[in-house]
Formats: C-alpha cells, sequence, structure tokens
C-alpha cells in the first residue's frame, strides 16, 4: 500500500503515488517569481544570534527571552530561541529566523505575522524579497510586518539533506527502468531511502520534531516575544493548516486572522493528492482553451484535442528526454513539473506557452527554467531547503491511511478526471522509508472560541481545491468563506477588488464580511 506524501511531478521528487504538491503562494506571481525575484539571496552569516535561555525546562523563560533586532537592508532581522520539543523543553532549543518590516502608518495596530505556505517556503524570504506581494500597502501602514521561518526551513535551524549534485540527481535524472515496471519501483525506493537518510545523517536530531503543530506552537512564542496579546495572522495555502492548527491550540489568543487558499485538514492524504491531481487537470484545460485562443499556441483544434497532443508530447519525451546545454536530460517528469509551476498563476501562461513550443521543437531550455523555478534552482544551486522542509513536514503530518481498495479508486479517479497527469503522477511513497512515524493526524478543525476567521478560497484554485476552502470554512466554529472567482493559487492582493476590501477591512478595521462575500 502507498500513501500520500508530497507535491506532484513537481518541486522535488516527482515520482510517487499520489502526490500532494507544494502549496505556497511563492509559486504564484510570474511578475515576481518568473522575474527571477523569486529566489532569496543566501546570506554569508546569520542575521544574529539567539538568545540563550537559562532554564530551558522553564517555558515561561522562552517568552521572556529579549529579542535583539539587527539590521537588514530596509528590514530588521532577529533570532528567536524555541524548545527543539515542546512536551520536553529541557531537550534542547532551536533558532527560529524573524524579519520585521515596520508600520509606515501613525496608527500601528501590532504584529502581521505571515507565512507563504509549503509547507517548506521561506517567510523571512517572502517579506524581504517581495514584501508587497506578500501583503497590500493598506497591511503595510497598519503593522509590522513579520516574516518568518517555520522550524526546519530556511534560515531557521533548518532540514539538510543532498549537496545540489545529489539533489540534481534526485530530482531530473531519467530512471533507468521503464515507468511502472517493479525495477523502476524499487529504483525509485532506492533514491528515497537515499534522501531520507541524508536528511537523518544532516539535520541535528531535528526531524522527529519537524510537525505543524510544533510551528503552530512556535508561532504562539513568536506572538509573546513581539509583545501581542492576540496573534493577527495572514497564511496562505498551507499556510492556513498551520493558522488553523494555531486556532485550534490556543483560540483565546487569536487576533485577526485570514486564511487564504485554504487545506482542508479532515481529509487524508490520499484525497489531497488525489483532488490536486484533477485540480492540475482542470487548471490545464482552462489554461489550453485559453492558449487555442492566440497566435502562439503551439496546438490546434478543440480543448480534448489539443490536451491529447500535449499527451503525446508527455509520452514522446518519457520515450526519448532531450538533452538540455547543462547536460540534464527533458523527460516527462521534469516537463511535467514545468507545467505544474506555469499553473500556479494565470500570469505564468504566457511562459507555459513558450516552454511546449520550444519542447515541440526539441528545445527543453524554457521547460527547464520552469522546473527550476519550481525547484529553488538558480544556475545550478538550490536557493532554498524547501524540498527537504516539505518532505519532513508532510512525513510527520500525515499519517498512514487508506487501504489498497482506496489506493486502487484514488488511482481509478485519477485516470478518469486527470488522464494527461495520471500517467506521471503514481510512484512509491517517498514517506515509506522516512527514518520516523509520522505524529500527526487529520481532522476537522473548529477552533471553538475563536475570534471570527475569514477563510479565503478561489474557484479555479488547482493547489488548493476551492472546496477545501469551502469545508474549513464550515469547519471553523467562528469561519467566514470569501471567493475569489477566477483561476490560480490564492485570491488576496491578486487583483480582485471585492477580495483585497474585505480582508484589509477585517485585518485593520476588524469588520467580519458576509458568508460567500465575492462569489
Amino acid at each position: 500500500m502507498t500513501r500520500t506524501e508530497r507535491r506532484g511531478p513537481a518541486h522535488h521528487p516527482a515520482r510517487h503515488a499520489g502526490r500532494i504538491l507544494r502549496a505556497s503562494i511563492a509559486l504564484v506571481a510570474a511578475s515576481v517569481m518568473l522575474s527571477g525575484c523569486l529566489y532569496a539571496a543566501i546570506p554569508e552569516e546569520p542575521t544574529s544570534s539567539a538568545p540563550a535561555i537559562e532554564d530551558p525546562s522553564d517555558l515561561d523563560a522562552f517568552y521572556a527571552q529579549q529579542l535583539s533586532w539587527t539590521g537588514c537592508g530596509q528590514f530588521e532581522c532577529t533570532t528567536v530561541t524555541a524548545p527543539l520539543d515542546w512536551e520536553d523543553p529541557a531537550a534542547g532549543t532551536i533558532g527560529l529566523s524573524v524579519i520585521r518590516s515596520g508600520a509606515t502608518g501613525s496608527e500601528r495596530i501590532g504584529s502581521l505575522l505571515t507565512n507563504p505556505g509549503g509547507p517548506g517556503a521561506s517567510g523571512v524570504a517572502l517579506v524581504r524579497d517581495s514584501l508587497d506581494f506578500a501583503v497590500g500597502s493598506a497591511l503595510q501602514g497598519s503593522y509590522d510586518i513579520i516574516g518568518f521561518d517555520p522550524r526546519g526551513v530556511g534560515e531557521s535551524t533548518a532540514v539538510a539533506c543532498f549537496d545540489a549534485a545529489d539533489m540534481d540527481a534526485y530530482l531530473y535524472e531519467i530512471p533507468a527502468n521503464p515507468r511502472g515496471s517493479a525495477e523502476w519501483e524499487a529504483e525509485l525506493t532506492e533514491r528515497n531511502a537515499a534522501f531520507s537518510e541524508a536528511c537523518e545523517a544532516n539535520s541535528q536530531g531535528i526531524l522527529p520534531f519537524i510537525t505543524t503543530t510544533n510551528a503552530a506552537r512556535d508561532m504562539d512564542l513568536l506572538r509573546g516575544v513581539l509583545g501581542d496579546d492576540q496573534l493577527h495572522y495572514l497564511g496562505y495555502s498551507y499556510g492556513t493548516f498551520l493558522g488553523a492548527t494555531y486556532a485550534e491550540l490556543y483560540p483565546e489568543n487569536v487576533g485577526r486572522m485570514v486564511l487564504d487558499g485554504a487545506i482542508d485538514p479532515s481529509i487524508s492524504g490520499l484525497e489531497v493528492g488525489t483532488e490536486q491531481a484533477v485540480g492540475f487537470e482542470n487548471a490545464l484545460r482552462a489554461y489550453m482553451a485559453d492558449c487555442l485562443t492566440t497566435q502562439e499556441c503551439p496546438f490546434r483544434g478543440s480543448v480534448d484535442q489539443a490536451m491529447a497532443d500535449l499527451g503525446a508530447l508527455l509520452a514522446s519525451v518519457d520515450r526519448t528526454p532531450l538533452p538540455a546545454s547543462d547536460g540534464r536530460e527533458l523527460g516527462a517528469d521534469s516537463l511535467v513539473t514545468a507545467i505544474i509551476a506555469a499553473l500556479y498563476s494565470q500570469a505564468n501562461w504566457s511562459f507555459l506557452t513558450q516552454a511546449l513550443s520550444e519542447t515541440l521543437q526539441g528545445d527543453p531550455e524554457t521547460a527547464f527554467f520552469l522546473a527550476d523555478f519550481y525547484n529553488g534552482r538558480e544556475g545550478g544551486v538550490y536557493m532554498d531547503n524547501s524540498a527537504e522542509a516539505f518532505r519532513a513536514y508532510n512525513c510527520m503530518d500525515y499519517p498512514v491511511d487508506g487501504s489498497q481498495a482506496d489506493q486502487d479508486a484514488s488511482d481509478a479517479r485519477i485516470a478518469a478526471e486527470a488522464p494527461t497527469i495520471a500517467p506521471y503522477w503514481a510512484g512509491p511513497d517517498p514517506c515509506d522509508v522516512w527514518p520516523y512515524e509520522p505524529s500527526g493526524t487529520r481532522g476537522p478543525i473548529a477552533a471553538a472560541g475563536a475570534a471570527p476567521i475569514l477563510v479565503v478560497g478561489t474557484t479555479g484554485d488547482p493547489a488548493t481545491p476551492y472546496a477545501w476552502s469551502v469545508a474549513l470554512a464550515e469547519q471553523l466554529e467562528s469561519g467566514t468563506l470569501v471567493t475569489n472567482v477566477g483561476e490560480g493559487h490564492t485570491g488576496y492582493n491578486k487583483g480582485n477588488v471585492c477580495v483585497d476590501d474585505a480582508v484589509e477591512a477585517y485585518l485593520i478595521d476588524g469588520r467580519v464580511p458576509p458568508d460567500d462575500l465575492c462569489s
């Protein structure tokens, strides 16, 4: 039996049964991402040292720590000390990297913590490199905007696995055995095991503590040391699960919370991967319908005909990969990675058209550009550790679930409803060889007693389907749904005035909109 894990044919190993795709705002906007602004500069040294905790057995001592802020460009940066194990705080400590953009207006409300998703995306990089993309100017005026790298991520105490050369082989190397064969399964399982072993060897013993529950507890610590009585929060994509988990743990501490592009915490990993496969197939069809109206589109005929032609292209590069100038070969997995990267935002569709046009002509360079963009790779260097962190969180958060009959039903649905993607969706689950058993559970989150929580859902969202936002808003005792009608991942700060106004009116003035606004 296989278990869902990870993103699909994208950001790091693209081959698993019922994949979970990376769900992150950091994959959304062409203007920010595909211009190269996506990539965070890697600091030469830590921005600041973490405060020492004299008595780590006392949780109050962590909340009482005094932060030392240092300048980092136009922002301020610090490091917060957190328990490695919240159940046993004396067992050791970790550092949490934090960046702050001070409120620009005269009526400061407090701190607004942000999370860009993933799991594994860097909140420090989001604020440092893309502040205007992270939040609108109105929020910048009213709040200190706080970006932080959750435990295991980026500049915090981080998960570390492969070096760049080994990561290239893991993500891009064409398997030696035919897709779907027993030998192919064994080959990929061996690769997954090597990756897991490297993570265990290089991650300073933190892997069993890289969980969303622990990250949510870290967020309450950040709230406390920042001097806020309540947590004001804007979480995107996976950040909605982090925020909802926080609200369940600390409902009395919830201030104004917005969860954009929600993950449904009640469904299994198998269901998550299934829904994402269907979601990306639907997004691909929407792209194709638009593409066929343009002169540049390399496809002709109906959407069904064009999708069949794209399926033929994928099968062709699966049989005969295309060599790139850097020595890598573009196979079907990497091409699907490129396609999925572009589908996170309608603004990226022109890049996808270019990539597919060139691939049809035997040139894989733009396709590799998109795949590298998804994988956080630039010039042969991996600019973040999102691959490692994604694996660490998902393998600990998602319990083994479902029977073989459930897996078979998932495969059948993907084959029927996502036929273009389906051949490249299945494979051995990397979490089967993770060194630790999962500690997370799946179930509805009500956050009883919490202040109103806004949930933003986008009707054409492929990574976190709209139905998940509807479900989370219904589960939350104080949930209110705001609907963004359109394509792409997440809804706030993407040009929908109704959505932007609703989010900002709530975060700034506390005005709760009527349920299902903007639909």
